[in-house]
């Protein structure tokens, strides 16, 4: 039988909250030695994900949108909406303003080969896992997958 995410993700995932400030999320990612956090609200929900590349955008900085000008008018050559929220990201200082919203999730269900493509296939590295009422019940990571993997072998 499939081995399913719940037998393998980690339970009980450190969270934090949109206000949470963007040091604290920062420590936390160190002392514990984690590359992401989900984020929820007050109810609990998820509502993002903070991971190092969000926070990347503190050191590396913003490159304003290339333009070219033409009869007096400004044609950008990159999406100016890009390079709003990479600017939020840039000077954010809680997790709300630097997070990625809209993350993927996973049911507990679904199996392990189901979690390993939809990684692969939305280029993440880590997955929310929601039980029926969209609360937090784990995280399933690459590394998960990969100690799996050798525990089969």
């Amino acid at each position: 039988m499939p081995k399913i995410v719940a037998d393998i993700m980690s339970r009980d995932p450190i969270v934090v909250e949109p206000e949470t400030p963007l040091q604290e999320a920062i420590k936390i990612l160190a002392e514990r030695r984690i590359s992401g956090l989900p984020v929820v609200n007050d109810a609990g929900k998820l509502v993002g994900i903070i991971s190092e590349t969000d926070l990347m955008w503190q050191q590396t900085g913003v490159t304003p949108p290339a333009y070219i000008m033409f009869l007096d008018s400004v044609i950008y050559l990159q999406n100016p909406a890009d390079y709003e929220r990479d600017l939020h990201k840039a000077l954010g200082q809680t997790v709300g303003e630097v997070m990625s919203k809209n993350p993927i999730t996973i049911a507990p269900d679904k199996t392990v080969t189901e979690a390993a493509k939809l990684m692969h296939d939305r280029n993440v590295h880590r997955l929310p896992v929601l039980d029926s009422e969209s609360q937090v019940i784990g995280i399933l990571t690459r590394g998960d997958i990969i100690r799996a993997m050798a525990a089969e072998q």
